[in-house]
Protein backbone atom coordinates (compact mmCIF):
# COMPACT_ATOMS: atom_id res chain seq x y z
CA UNK A 1 0.00 0.00 0.00
CA UNK A 2 3.02 2.19 0.77
CA UNK A 3 4.47 1.83 -2.65
CA UNK A 4 1.07 2.58 -4.45
CA UNK A 5 0.80 5.97 -2.20
CA UNK A 6 4.14 7.08 -2.91
CA UNK A 7 3.52 6.12 -6.53
CA UNK A 8 0.65 8.38 -6.91
CA UNK A 9 2.02 11.46 -4.75
CA UNK A 10 5.08 11.03 -7.43
CA UNK A 11 2.90 10.75 -10.30
CA UNK A 12 1.26 14.12 -9.28
CA UNK A 13 4.27 15.98 -8.50
CA UNK A 14 5.07 14.71 -11.95
CA UNK A 15 1.96 16.23 -13.73
CA UNK A 16 2.36 19.22 -11.88
CA UNK A 17 5.73 20.43 -12.35
CA UNK A 18 5.02 19.34 -16.10
CA UNK A 19 2.41 21.31 -17.07
CA UNK A 20 -1.61 20.74 -16.94
CA UNK A 21 -3.01 17.55 -16.37
CA UNK A 22 -5.18 18.53 -19.68
CA UNK A 23 -1.95 18.87 -21.57
CA UNK A 24 -0.33 15.28 -19.74
CA UNK A 25 -3.61 14.11 -21.21
CA UNK A 26 -3.28 15.18 -24.35
CA UNK A 27 0.41 14.32 -25.11
CA UNK A 28 -1.34 10.84 -24.04
CA UNK A 29 -3.72 10.56 -26.43
CA UNK A 30 -1.07 11.22 -29.37
CA UNK A 31 0.83 8.86 -28.19
CA UNK A 32 -1.72 5.57 -27.69
CA UNK A 33 -2.56 3.13 -30.25
CA UNK A 34 -6.05 1.31 -31.70
CA UNK A 35 -5.51 -2.65 -31.51
CA UNK A 36 -7.58 -4.74 -34.24
CA UNK A 37 -7.62 -8.33 -32.55
CA UNK A 38 -9.50 -11.13 -34.60
CA UNK A 39 -11.32 -13.25 -32.12
CA UNK A 40 -13.14 -16.12 -33.75
CA UNK A 41 -13.93 -16.15 -37.49
CA UNK A 42 -16.77 -19.05 -39.00
CA UNK A 43 -18.35 -19.78 -42.63
CA UNK A 44 -21.84 -19.03 -41.94
CA UNK A 45 -23.28 -20.98 -45.12
CA UNK A 46 -23.31 -24.68 -44.40
CA UNK A 47 -21.27 -25.64 -47.07
CA UNK A 48 -18.74 -23.52 -49.31
CA UNK A 49 -20.53 -21.17 -51.91
CA UNK A 50 -19.21 -22.48 -55.49
CA UNK A 51 -21.83 -20.53 -57.62
CA UNK A 52 -22.39 -16.62 -57.87
CA UNK A 53 -21.22 -14.14 -55.52
CA UNK A 54 -24.07 -13.16 -53.22
CA UNK A 55 -24.57 -10.18 -51.16
CA UNK A 56 -24.29 -10.64 -47.43
CA UNK A 57 -25.48 -7.57 -45.80
CA UNK A 58 -27.67 -8.53 -42.36
CA UNK A 59 -26.34 -6.52 -39.58
CA UNK A 60 -25.76 -8.77 -36.78
CA UNK A 61 -27.91 -9.10 -34.13
CA UNK A 62 -26.53 -9.58 -30.25
CA UNK A 63 -29.06 -12.12 -27.97
CA UNK A 64 -29.09 -13.55 -24.52
CA UNK A 65 -30.84 -16.71 -23.44
CA UNK A 66 -31.01 -17.23 -19.91
CA UNK A 67 -30.28 -21.07 -20.69
CA UNK A 68 -28.36 -20.78 -23.71
CA UNK A 69 -26.56 -18.07 -22.88
CA UNK A 70 -25.23 -15.13 -25.47
CA UNK A 71 -25.51 -15.68 -29.13
CA UNK A 72 -24.72 -13.87 -32.46
CA UNK A 73 -27.67 -14.33 -35.03
CA UNK A 74 -26.01 -13.79 -38.57
CA UNK A 75 -27.71 -14.33 -41.96
CA UNK A 76 -26.68 -15.50 -45.16
CA UNK A 77 -27.57 -14.66 -48.60
CA UNK A 78 -27.23 -17.99 -49.84
CA UNK A 79 -28.72 -20.94 -47.35
CA UNK A 80 -30.13 -18.89 -44.10
CA UNK A 81 -29.51 -17.95 -40.47
CA UNK A 82 -27.03 -19.17 -38.20
CA UNK A 83 -26.86 -18.60 -34.00
CA UNK A 84 -23.52 -19.31 -32.39
CA UNK A 85 -22.26 -18.81 -29.42
CA UNK A 86 -21.00 -15.16 -28.97
CA UNK A 87 -17.93 -15.40 -27.81
CA UNK A 88 -16.34 -18.95 -28.33
CA UNK A 89 -18.30 -18.82 -32.17
CA UNK A 90 -19.85 -22.41 -31.51
CA UNK A 91 -22.84 -23.09 -33.43
CA UNK A 92 -25.77 -23.58 -31.38
CA UNK A 93 -28.50 -23.72 -34.20
CA UNK A 94 -29.04 -22.94 -37.77
CA UNK A 95 -32.12 -22.60 -40.13
CA UNK A 96 -31.88 -23.41 -43.49
CA UNK A 97 -33.41 -21.05 -45.89
CA UNK A 98 -33.43 -21.53 -49.70
CA UNK A 99 -31.64 -18.25 -51.00
CA UNK A 100 -30.80 -17.34 -47.87
CA UNK A 101 -31.60 -14.10 -46.30
CA UNK A 102 -30.07 -10.66 -46.87
CA UNK A 103 -32.04 -8.03 -44.64
CA UNK A 104 -31.09 -7.21 -41.63
CA UNK A 105 -33.54 -8.76 -38.76
CA UNK A 106 -35.47 -7.32 -35.99
CA UNK A 107 -35.31 -9.09 -32.76
CA UNK A 108 -37.99 -8.14 -29.95
CA UNK A 109 -38.00 -9.87 -26.78
CA UNK A 110 -37.18 -13.72 -27.75
CA UNK A 111 -38.67 -13.34 -31.55
CA UNK A 112 -36.75 -12.28 -34.38
CA UNK A 113 -38.05 -10.93 -37.51
CA UNK A 114 -37.00 -10.80 -40.70
CA UNK A 115 -37.92 -11.23 -44.53
CA UNK A 116 -35.99 -13.67 -47.17
CA UNK A 117 -35.24 -14.18 -50.47
CA UNK A 118 -37.82 -17.10 -50.66
CA UNK A 119 -40.89 -15.18 -50.86
CA UNK A 120 -41.23 -15.42 -47.20
CA UNK A 121 -41.61 -13.11 -44.13
CA UNK A 122 -40.28 -14.94 -41.05
CA UNK A 123 -41.01 -15.10 -37.13
CA UNK A 124 -38.71 -16.94 -35.55
CA UNK A 125 -37.71 -17.97 -32.26
CA UNK A 126 -34.37 -16.44 -31.10
CA UNK A 127 -32.95 -19.16 -28.66
CA UNK A 128 -34.00 -21.78 -30.89
CA UNK A 129 -34.22 -21.20 -34.81
CA UNK A 130 -38.06 -22.56 -34.55
CA UNK A 131 -40.70 -20.90 -37.07
CA UNK A 132 -42.90 -19.47 -35.30
CA UNK A 133 -44.67 -18.39 -38.46
CA UNK A 134 -44.25 -17.08 -42.31
CA UNK A 135 -46.26 -14.65 -44.15
CA UNK A 136 -45.46 -14.77 -48.23
CA UNK A 137 -45.21 -11.90 -50.18
CA UNK A 138 -44.29 -14.25 -52.75
CA UNK A 139 -41.21 -11.84 -54.39
CA UNK A 140 -37.40 -10.99 -52.37
CA UNK A 141 -37.30 -8.68 -49.21
CA UNK A 142 -34.56 -6.91 -48.93
CA UNK A 143 -35.25 -4.17 -46.26
CA UNK A 144 -34.96 -4.50 -42.58
CA UNK A 145 -38.35 -4.58 -40.70
CA UNK A 146 -39.86 -2.43 -38.01
CA UNK A 147 -41.83 -3.63 -35.08
CA UNK A 148 -44.32 -1.34 -32.63
CA UNK A 149 -46.85 -2.01 -30.31
CA UNK A 150 -47.09 -5.68 -31.54
CA UNK A 151 -47.29 -4.89 -35.25
CA UNK A 152 -44.55 -5.71 -37.78
CA UNK A 153 -44.22 -3.01 -40.68
CA UNK A 154 -41.52 -3.81 -43.38
CA UNK A 155 -41.43 -2.82 -47.39
CA UNK A 156 -40.67 -5.76 -49.86
CA UNK A 157 -38.26 -5.59 -53.33
CA UNK A 158 -41.83 -4.41 -55.93
CA UNK A 159 -42.84 -1.38 -53.79
CA UNK A 160 -45.29 -3.31 -51.27
CA UNK A 161 -45.56 -2.12 -47.10
CA UNK A 162 -47.21 -4.74 -45.22
CA UNK A 163 -48.34 -4.50 -41.52
CA UNK A 164 -48.65 -7.94 -39.89
CA UNK A 165 -50.14 -8.73 -36.41
CA UNK A 166 -46.34 -9.69 -34.70
CA UNK A 167 -47.97 -12.77 -32.85
CA UNK A 168 -49.80 -14.80 -35.34
CA UNK A 169 -48.67 -13.08 -38.52
CA UNK A 170 -51.93 -12.17 -40.09
CA UNK A 171 -52.30 -8.87 -42.54
CA UNK A 172 -53.77 -5.86 -41.23
CA UNK A 173 -53.24 -3.99 -44.12
CA UNK A 174 -50.89 -3.34 -47.32
CA UNK A 175 -49.83 -0.29 -49.18
CA UNK A 176 -48.16 -0.61 -52.96
CA UNK A 177 -46.78 2.16 -54.91
CA UNK A 178 -46.03 1.14 -59.13
CA UNK A 179 -42.68 2.42 -60.06
CA UNK A 180 -42.82 2.28 -64.21
CA UNK A 181 -38.90 2.69 -64.17
CA UNK A 182 -37.02 -0.79 -64.65
CA UNK A 183 -33.77 0.30 -63.46
CA UNK A 184 -33.82 0.17 -59.80
CA UNK A 185 -30.83 -0.29 -57.31
CA UNK A 186 -31.40 -3.68 -54.82
CA UNK A 187 -32.12 -2.32 -51.44
CA UNK A 188 -34.99 -1.04 -49.67
CA UNK A 189 -36.00 1.22 -46.73
CA UNK A 190 -36.76 0.66 -43.07
CA UNK A 191 -39.33 2.65 -41.86
CA UNK A 192 -39.24 5.17 -39.35
CA UNK A 193 -42.04 6.27 -36.53
CA UNK A 194 -42.81 9.26 -35.50
CA UNK A 195 -46.50 10.48 -33.80
CA UNK A 196 -47.94 7.34 -35.17
CA UNK A 197 -46.89 8.27 -38.51
CA UNK A 198 -44.77 5.80 -40.93
CA UNK A 199 -41.71 7.45 -43.27
CA UNK A 200 -40.12 5.52 -45.84
CA UNK A 201 -38.52 5.93 -49.15
CA UNK A 202 -39.14 4.11 -52.65
CA UNK A 203 -37.70 3.03 -55.89
CA UNK A 204 -39.59 5.61 -57.51
CA UNK A 205 -37.91 8.41 -55.80
CA UNK A 206 -40.65 9.85 -53.29
CA UNK A 207 -40.69 9.12 -49.75
CA UNK A 208 -44.06 9.07 -47.80
CA UNK A 209 -45.77 9.43 -44.57
CA UNK A 210 -48.47 6.17 -43.90
CA UNK A 211 -50.72 6.63 -40.92
CA UNK A 212 -49.45 3.20 -38.49
CA UNK A 213 -52.76 2.15 -38.13
CA UNK A 214 -54.05 1.74 -41.60
CA UNK A 215 -51.76 2.52 -44.36
CA UNK A 216 -52.98 5.55 -45.72
CA UNK A 217 -51.69 8.46 -46.58
CA UNK A 218 -50.45 11.21 -44.50
CA UNK A 219 -48.21 12.87 -47.46
CA UNK A 220 -45.83 12.09 -49.96
CA UNK A 221 -43.04 14.23 -51.61
CA UNK A 222 -40.18 13.45 -54.83
CA UNK A 223 -36.93 13.86 -53.66
CA UNK A 224 -35.01 11.79 -56.73
CA UNK A 225 -35.70 12.72 -59.91
CA UNK A 226 -32.87 11.64 -61.72
CA UNK A 227 -33.35 9.61 -65.04
CA UNK A 228 -31.78 6.57 -64.18
CA UNK A 229 -31.63 5.83 -60.60
CA UNK A 230 -34.61 7.57 -58.61
CA UNK A 231 -34.12 4.81 -55.50
CA UNK A 232 -34.90 5.94 -51.96
CA UNK A 233 -33.12 2.59 -50.67
CA UNK A 234 -32.48 5.12 -47.26
CA UNK A 235 -33.57 4.63 -43.91
CA UNK A 236 -35.16 7.75 -43.42
CA UNK A 237 -33.64 9.09 -40.16
CA UNK A 238 -35.98 11.38 -37.40
CA UNK A 239 -34.55 13.64 -35.41
CA UNK A 240 -36.74 15.79 -33.45
CA UNK A 241 -39.01 17.33 -36.01
CA UNK A 242 -36.74 17.13 -38.93
CA UNK A 243 -36.45 13.65 -40.82
CA UNK A 244 -33.45 12.75 -42.93
CA UNK A 245 -33.33 10.91 -45.83
CA UNK A 246 -30.65 10.02 -49.12
CA UNK A 247 -31.47 9.19 -52.78
CA UNK A 248 -28.87 7.56 -54.33
CA UNK A 249 -26.48 9.49 -56.97
CA UNK A 250 -28.76 12.29 -55.81
CA UNK A 251 -28.35 14.40 -52.50
CA UNK A 252 -29.24 14.51 -49.03
CA UNK A 253 -32.11 15.68 -47.76
CA UNK A 254 -33.91 17.09 -44.89
CA UNK A 255 -37.54 17.57 -44.63
CA UNK A 256 -40.14 18.37 -41.42
CA UNK A 257 -41.18 15.11 -40.50
CA UNK A 258 -45.40 16.09 -40.02
CA UNK A 259 -45.41 17.50 -43.28
CA UNK A 260 -42.74 16.56 -45.91
CA UNK A 261 -41.47 20.65 -46.18
CA UNK A 262 -38.47 20.68 -47.46
CA UNK A 263 -35.55 22.43 -45.05
CA UNK A 264 -32.50 21.86 -47.04
CA UNK A 265 -30.90 19.51 -49.07
CA UNK A 266 -27.21 18.82 -49.79
CA UNK A 267 -24.81 17.90 -52.53
CA UNK A 268 -24.30 14.14 -52.49
CA UNK A 269 -26.53 11.57 -52.16
CA UNK A 270 -26.06 7.90 -50.43
CA UNK A 271 -27.53 4.90 -50.16
CA UNK A 272 -28.40 2.92 -46.43
CA UNK A 273 -28.43 4.24 -43.47
CA UNK A 274 -27.04 7.71 -41.19
CA UNK A 275 -26.03 8.34 -38.25
CA UNK A 276 -26.78 11.46 -35.86
CA UNK A 277 -24.42 12.28 -32.84
CA UNK A 278 -24.69 15.52 -31.36
CA UNK A 279 -24.91 18.48 -34.23
CA UNK A 280 -23.26 15.63 -36.63
CA UNK A 281 -24.85 13.63 -38.79
CA UNK A 282 -22.57 11.20 -40.80
CA UNK A 283 -23.44 9.17 -43.70
CA UNK A 284 -21.69 7.26 -46.73
CA UNK A 285 -22.19 8.99 -50.10
CA UNK A 286 -22.52 7.02 -53.97
CA UNK A 287 -19.08 8.90 -54.86
CA UNK A 288 -17.14 6.77 -52.69
CA UNK A 289 -17.23 9.03 -49.63
CA UNK A 290 -17.77 9.17 -45.89
CA UNK A 291 -18.76 12.58 -45.00
CA UNK A 292 -19.83 14.68 -41.91
CA UNK A 293 -22.12 17.38 -42.23
CA UNK A 294 -23.91 19.84 -39.81
CA UNK A 295 -27.78 18.57 -39.52
CA UNK A 296 -28.85 21.91 -39.15
CA UNK A 297 -27.38 23.51 -42.16
CA UNK A 298 -26.08 20.35 -44.23
CA UNK A 299 -22.64 21.57 -44.82
CA UNK A 300 -19.79 19.52 -45.28
CA UNK A 301 -17.67 19.52 -42.07
CA UNK A 302 -14.89 16.64 -43.20
CA UNK A 303 -15.23 14.00 -46.09
CA UNK A 304 -13.27 10.72 -46.25
CA UNK A 305 -12.49 9.03 -49.45
CA UNK A 306 -12.77 5.52 -49.86
CA UNK A 307 -10.26 3.57 -51.03
CA UNK A 308 -12.55 0.70 -52.26
CA UNK A 309 -16.33 0.83 -53.16
CA UNK A 310 -19.15 2.62 -51.19
CA UNK A 311 -19.58 2.36 -47.15
CA UNK A 312 -22.03 0.47 -44.95
CA UNK A 313 -24.21 2.13 -42.38
CA UNK A 314 -21.66 3.47 -39.37
CA UNK A 315 -22.14 2.22 -36.16
CA UNK A 316 -19.79 4.14 -33.17
CA UNK A 317 -17.22 2.83 -30.83
CA UNK A 318 -16.08 5.59 -28.01
CA UNK A 319 -15.61 8.59 -30.61
CA UNK A 320 -15.45 6.38 -33.54
CA UNK A 321 -17.06 5.78 -36.57
CA UNK A 322 -16.55 2.13 -38.16
CA UNK A 323 -18.15 0.76 -41.08
CA UNK A 324 -17.02 -1.52 -44.19
CA UNK A 325 -16.25 -0.68 -47.24
CA UNK A 326 -18.07 -2.73 -50.23
CA UNK A 327 -14.66 -3.78 -51.99
CA UNK A 328 -12.54 -3.29 -49.07
CA UNK A 329 -11.97 -3.27 -45.09
CA UNK A 330 -13.58 -2.54 -41.90
CA UNK A 331 -12.52 1.20 -41.14
CA UNK A 332 -12.50 3.10 -37.76
CA UNK A 333 -12.50 6.89 -38.23
CA UNK A 334 -11.99 10.12 -35.63
CA UNK A 335 -15.87 10.68 -35.88
CA UNK A 336 -14.19 14.39 -34.45
CA UNK A 337 -11.70 14.99 -37.68
CA UNK A 338 -12.35 11.98 -40.14
CA UNK A 339 -8.88 10.88 -39.54
CA UNK A 340 -8.85 7.19 -40.02
CA UNK A 341 -7.44 5.38 -37.13
CA UNK A 342 -7.56 1.74 -38.09
CA UNK A 343 -8.71 -0.65 -40.45
CA UNK A 344 -9.15 -4.96 -40.87
CA UNK A 345 -9.17 -6.61 -43.89
CA UNK A 346 -11.63 -9.69 -44.27
CA UNK A 347 -11.08 -10.00 -48.24
CA UNK A 348 -13.48 -9.51 -50.67
CA UNK A 349 -15.25 -6.40 -48.90
CA UNK A 350 -18.21 -6.13 -46.42
CA UNK A 351 -21.77 -4.83 -47.08
CA UNK A 352 -22.97 -6.03 -43.61
CA UNK A 353 -23.31 -2.58 -41.34
CA UNK A 354 -21.32 -3.52 -38.30
CA UNK A 355 -22.68 -3.95 -34.80
CA UNK A 356 -20.77 -3.04 -32.33
CA UNK A 357 -20.71 -3.97 -28.50
CA UNK A 358 -19.08 -0.82 -26.68
CA UNK A 359 -19.35 -2.31 -23.18
CA UNK A 360 -17.34 -5.18 -24.29
CA UNK A 361 -15.07 -3.77 -26.76
CA UNK A 362 -16.56 -6.04 -30.00
CA UNK A 363 -17.32 -5.53 -33.27
CA UNK A 364 -18.89 -8.31 -35.70
CA UNK A 365 -20.13 -8.44 -39.14
CA UNK A 366 -20.34 -10.75 -42.17
CA UNK A 367 -17.97 -10.20 -44.64
CA UNK A 368 -18.90 -10.47 -48.83
CA UNK A 369 -17.19 -14.29 -48.70
CA UNK A 370 -20.10 -14.82 -45.99
CA UNK A 371 -17.64 -15.18 -43.52
CA UNK A 372 -18.53 -14.50 -39.75
CA UNK A 373 -16.29 -12.17 -37.65
CA UNK A 374 -15.55 -11.41 -34.08
CA UNK A 375 -13.24 -8.83 -33.16
CA UNK A 376 -11.84 -7.25 -30.11
CA UNK A 377 -11.07 -3.58 -30.81
CA UNK A 378 -9.75 -0.91 -28.20
CA UNK A 379 -7.19 1.79 -27.33
CA UNK A 380 -3.63 0.64 -25.90
CA UNK A 381 -2.33 3.28 -23.90
CA UNK A 382 1.58 3.44 -23.00
CA UNK A 383 2.52 3.00 -19.47
CA UNK A 384 3.16 7.03 -19.05
CA UNK A 385 3.73 6.21 -15.46
CA UNK A 386 6.19 3.24 -14.37
CA UNK A 387 5.28 3.24 -10.43
CA UNK A 388 1.25 3.15 -11.11
CA UNK A 389 1.40 -0.64 -12.18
Amino acid sequence: MGRKLFGLFLAIGLLSGCGSFRDWQAKLAERRSFQIRKEWVRQSPQETNMGFRKINRMSPILYADKDRGEMLIQANAIDGVVAYERFTGKEIWRLKIANGVESSAALVRDRLFFGASDGQFYSVEANTGKIVWTFPTRIENLAEPLIDDGIVYFLTGNNSVYALDAATGKQIWLYTRQDPNPLRVRGGSKPALRNGNLILGFSDGYLVALVAKNGQVRWERQLNKNKKFRDLDTNPLIDGEFVYALGFDDHLYCLRATTGESVWSSEKGGYGGMLIVGDRLFYASTTNEFLSVDKTTGNKVWSYQLADGIATSPSMYHGLLVFGESQGSLIFLDSGTGKKVGDFDPGRGILSPPTVDEKNNHVFFISGEANAYALEIGFKYPNAIPYLR
